[in-house]
């Protein structure tokens, strides 16, 4: 809430200050746990005076309507100007002075504050976060004046309620302000909190020979909750090493907004952790430290007591449970589902790799995925599906790679987490990801703006990521629709726009109707190293021409039909291009059989000085019926043989 409480206080202040015809030299905001803070540098003194335009009653309107507007805007009617039908007026507006508007403005944005959650407080009517106790607002070192709900604005804050003095300081500007709220033990910016979290960490893990688990997530949140970080290493019972890790870091990050310490040499878990307090306590944070540590130990007796419930019951006898989960209202429950990616994965399986363990081993790691979503420790824990999944199957003794796909099904959840590309794995979380796609599409859920509730665009991309690392040649169109396809070319090209790859030459190569997503690609960097040369940018100029040619004729009489023909007395140019044409075609067919994209851009680059030649020294439409067909032929050719490649039309330049 504070991060977007930030940009929406930005975003309303500069829209207001538009409004009014500034335009600030600079616009920042900052958020923390007890203050929200804009300053706006480089405002004029006043406004500059402006004209508006107003329009009035239409010509021959009633005589009071016309009297009315002219009081209304001070102006005579021989001031007035006629302009479709209705009478306008130019009103000069002084400006006023910055204070006065800026008064309006902080009175507008509190009062219309999109905060996703709100009170009242005492027996006001203004809604806030919290109760409001003071505003701090001044312009060229004087205080704006204005009051909101009995609260007046001033030139006076407060730092932190239990350091220093905790008494009121006045600011008069934004360095007054920031300067004082660090005298008084407040930290202004989360960014300059996170580093001061970050740097106290890793030096208390480091001086113990320790190392800090970082968690950007986790990092937020700390430096969300406290004005004066200050970071504090604790100890942990070590009998609780023998829980997954992956429950005693959830445990730590969600209940109690600890970070995890590992050892840096082997990179197993530590019992110790550091925690974020908002003061720097007499005795060095020993009693903040203590009492962590106990209430730590209670939420890890719990997770043992979920861990060691949980494994007396198989996975497989988990299942009948799951038909009391419901995935979708409109999509059953996640038993059927898990029928369904079951299906899946068995079909899956024989393009990741087609043999008969593989299938096996996909279809019953794929009937176990979604085991663990009625057992205690994810029940307590949902980051932790799939995670826990993986464990309980591993203690159940079942097939390591049936144990990595439960584990790794998710996944990737996001760009930066790992893809599941052994075999196995591949099948089941392909399967997972495509039920997700057809389901919702099939029901009308589809992403629309920047909604996407379902998270179909990750799901997307996560199929593409998976398709491409494990080299999978998927046939899509057999498993999805045609407008579930166009989605997938859509979320491929903004993974390659990513990586800096043009998106219209994805448009190219998804023009032919391939949808094997490897081969898209490699035809994709094929054509992008093609287009990078002369050849290619000359080649492609030439194909555009060549086509516009084709259109025009096309709009007079159907274009001739057949193959061109060397013709006597034919310029040199024209038969050596059909000669070159016929030779090319063979090659570039035995090129895309083998999928030997780079030689059949090479054939293509071959062609780029005959055509040049061709359009110096041929004129296409000749007076000669004949000679004219033929080279319409010819320019038909060149087209359909650089199509077989890719759609140049989609090429832009």
């Amino acid at each position: 809430m504070q991060a977007q409480a930030a940009r929406d206080l930005e975003r309303m202040a500069r829209e207001r200050l538009a409004a009014e015809g500034f335009i600030p030299e600079a616009l920042k905001t900052f958020a923390g746990p007890r203050r929200l803070t804009l300053v706006a540098e480089g405002l004029p003194l006043a406004q500059a005076d402006r004209k508006e335009e107003r329009k009035g009653p239409r010509v021959g309107a009633p005589e009071q309507a016309i009297e009315g507007f002219l009081r209304a805007t001070g102006l005579s009617r021989d001031q007035l100007v006629e302009r479709d039908g209705a009478y306008f007026a130019a009103v000069e507006k002084p400006g006023q002075p910055t204070p006065a508007i800026a008064a309006e403005i902080v009175e507008q944005i509190v009062r219309s504050f999109p905060w996703p959650k709100s009170m009242t407080w005492a027996d006001g009517s203004l809604r806030w976060v919290r109760p409001l106790h003071r505003i701090l607002c001044v312009f060229n070192r004087e205080v704006v004046p204005f009051q909101i709900e009995g609260i007046e604005s001033g030139e006076v804050t407060q730092g932190h309620r239990f350091m220093g003095s905790a008494q009121p300081f006045r600011a008069r500007d934004f360095d007054e302000y920031q300067d004082g709220l660090s005298r008084h033990f407040v930290l202004l910016d989360p960014e300059e909190r996170k580093s001061v979290i970050m740097d106290a960490a890793r030096t208390l893990a480091f001086a113990r020979g320790f190392e800090l688990v970082e968690d950007e997530g986790l990092l937020d949140e700390v430096a969300g909750l406290a004005e004066w970080p200050t970071p504090i290493l604790g100890d942990m019972d070590p009998a609780f090493l023998d829980l997954p890790p992956e429950v005693i870091r959830t445990s730590m990050r969600v209940h109690q907004r600890y970070f995890a310490l590992r050892d840096a040499r082997s990179g197993f878990l530590v019992p110790h952790f550091v925690t974020v307090a908002n003061i720097e306590a007499e005795d060095g944070g020993k009693a903040i430290a203590a009492g962590n540590a106990r209430v730590l130990s209670a939420r890890l007796n719990d997770a043992r007591f979920f861990w060691e419930e949980d494994r007396k019951i198989r996975l497989e006898d988990r299942l009948p449970k799951l038909k009391g989960v419901t995935f979708h209202a409109r999509l059953g429950t996640m038993y059927e589902r898990v029928t369904r990616i079951e299906a899946l994965a068995a079909e899956l399986a024989r393009f990741v790799r087609d043999d008969a363990p593989t299938r096996e081993k996909a279809v019953l790691a794929a009937r176990l995925c979604k085991a663990d979503l009625v057992s205690g420790m994810v029940g307590e824990f949902p980051e932790l599906q799939g995670i826990m999944g993986g464990y309980y199957a591993q203690a159940e003794g079942l097939d390591p790679e049936v144990v990595d796909a439960i584990r790794d099904h998710y996944k990737p959840q996001g760009p930066a987490d790992a893809v599941p590309v052994q075999a196995v794995a591949a099948a089941v979380a392909l399967a997972d990801k495509l039920d997700t796609l057809v389901s919702f599409f099939s029901i009308g859920e589809k992403p629309t703006g920047s909604r996407d509730p379902y998270a179909l665009r990750r799901a997307a991309i996560g199929v593409i990521r998976i398709l491409l690392q494990s080299r999978t040649r998927l046939p899509l169109k057999s498993f999805v629709s045609d407008e579930l396809l166009a989605f997938f070319a859509d979320r491929l090209k903004v993974l390659l726009r990513e990586e800096g790859q043009r998106h219209d030459l994805v448009d190219a190569v998804f023009a032919l109707g391939d949808d094997d997503l490897v081969r898209i690609v490699s035809r994709v960097n094929a054509l992008d190293q093609f287009l990078q040369t002369a050849d290619g940018a000359n080649l492609l100029a030439g194909y555009k021409r060549a086509v516009n040619i084709l259109k025009a004729e096309e709009k007079k009489a159907p274009l001739p039909a057949g193959e061109p023909a060397e013709m006597k007395a034919a310029p040199p140019e024209e038969a050596g291009l059909i000669n070159a044409l016929g030779h090319a075609e063979l090659e570039i067919g035995k090129a895309l059989k083998t999928e030997d994209f780079e030689a059949a851009m090479r054939e293509l680059a071959a062609l780029r000085a005959l055509v040049d030649a061709f359009f110096d020294k041929v004129l296409v439409n000749s007076e000669v019926a004949a000679e004219r067909d033929n080279r319409l032929r010819l320019l038909a050719k060149v087209r359909d043989a650089m199509g077989r490649v890719a759609d140049f039309s989609q090429v832009a330049g």
